[in-house]
């Protein structure tokens, strides 16, 4: 393990300790009474027909689109459908079909759940990029270039490829991620206290997947965004520098965005993460809420964190959700009560509890067949996946 790895885990130690405690507190049991400023840059609000717009142009284009309203939803038709809607549908209307293809899951799956499970598929992790350059990116690796055509023939194309059939099928199943659910996660945008500044979106992604039953809910590669609250830059008088980040959400795989935070468990595995990349945090209670690991650092020293640094957070609520059944092995983490003596013995006669983690909607799963061979078309055996409780089999 190199020093700069150690040092830059040591230095997520000093971010985690730094988050929710008050400037130059004298112990690592202070808390903040005071509440930290309200920053939401989280998904747009939805229910907003131009912030339903804008996100489906930064899903599909990666940046929203200039021009008349006319004109960009016209685009975005074309390019994903290859026609546009009717001139006498009304416009709302037009850019509801965009979103609901785009996001809702409800009654199909979407273009984003759709996307996801082909690129995971072929390269066991998914992309923060738009549609197009992950398609592009994609098709260059298979084909050796970009293929022509609308975006839904082309995700069908790769599909077909992903699934091992000629269905270009989509298999969910229902459930739900715990609260307290670890993630772990890599920077994307490096923070740093000489330059990072209070509002600073500060985008990271998952590690890891994260596999329960076999399930997968959250992809590697998945995007999160958070936001900085509190910096102070290395002072007089050997005041190390504070850096403080609300990392408000990730996207399970299904494109829903799950509400997270830095909280108690994630803290103990960041501190086991130091641990592990040699990093001694011995000295950190008596260096207080500032955290310097001792031994590497000296006082006065400002807080940097590359883009890759590792972390953990954790899920702040419950999230009902779909995902995909694989025969992965399960790393999934949440908080449990101790097992009693009673459990234990009565664990291996009956361990049926262990999967009920489906919401109501299940019920519907029992419609579907299960002998549907949805294996991809590589050898490894971890891509096989499982069409049992399938509730969703639709081609775009």
């Amino acid at each position: 393990m190199s020093l700069k790895k150690a040092i830059s885990t040591g230095l997520c130690i000093s971010l985690l300790f730094t988050s929710g405690t008050p400037a130059l507190a004298g112990s690592l049991n202070s808390t903040n009474t005071a509440q930290p400023p309200s920053y939401n840059y989280g998904v747009l609000d939805s229910t907003n027909l131009q912030s339903k717009l804008l996100l489906v142009e930064q899903s599909v284009y990666g940046q929203e689109q200039t021009g008349a309203l006319l004109d960009r939803i016209s685009r975005l038709e074309t390019d994903f459908y290859g026609k546009t809607s009717s001139s006498k549908t009304a416009l709302s209307d037009r850019i509801n079909t965009l979103y609901s293809t785009m996001f809702d899951n409800s009654v199909r799956p979407s273009a984003i759940t759709q996307m996801n499970g082909i690129e995971w598929f072929l390269s066991r992790h998914v992309s923060i990029k738009s549609i197009t350059d992950r398609l592009t990116t994609l098709e260059t690796q298979i084909y050796g270039k970009p293929i022509t055509g609308t975006l839904q023939k082309r995700m069908n194309d790769l599909a077909m490829l992903a699934y091992g059939n000629s269905d270009t099928k989509t298999p969910l199943i229902a459930t739900t991620i715990p609260v307290d659910t670890l993630v772990k996660i890599k920077l994307v945008t490096p923070l740093n206290t000489e330059t990072s500044k209070v509002g600073d979106k500060v985008k990271f992604q998952a590690a890891e997947d994260v596999i329960y039953n076999g399930q997968l809910i959250i992809a590697a590669g998945a995007p999160g965004e958070g936001v900085v609250t509190k910096v102070k830059s290395a002072r007089n008088f050997g005041r190390n520098g504070e850096i403080d980040v609300d990392f408000q959400q990730i996207q399970a795989f299904d494109g829903t965005y799950i509400q997270t935070t830095l909280g108690d468990k994630a803290k103990k595995e960041i501190e086991n993460l130091a641990m592990a990349a040699g990093a001694s945090i011995a000295g950190i209670a008596l260096l207080g809420p500032i955290g310097i690991v001792g031994g590497i650092f000296v006082n006065g020293k400002d807080i940097d964190l590359p883009t890759g640094t590792e972390s953990y957070i954790q899920t702040k609520t419950a999230t009902n959700i779909y995902a995909i059944q694989t025969n992965l092995d399960d790393n999934f983490k949440v908080n449990t009560p101790p097992i009693t003596e009673e459990e234990s013995n009565s664990s291996s006669t009956d361990t049926s509890s262990n999967s009920d983690v489906n919401t109501s909607t299940t019920t519907e799963n029992n419609s579907s067949s299960s002998s549907t061979d949805y294996n991809t078309n590589t050898s490894s055996s971890n891509n096989d996946i499982s069409a049992e409780n399938n509730i969703y089999d639709y081609e775009y």
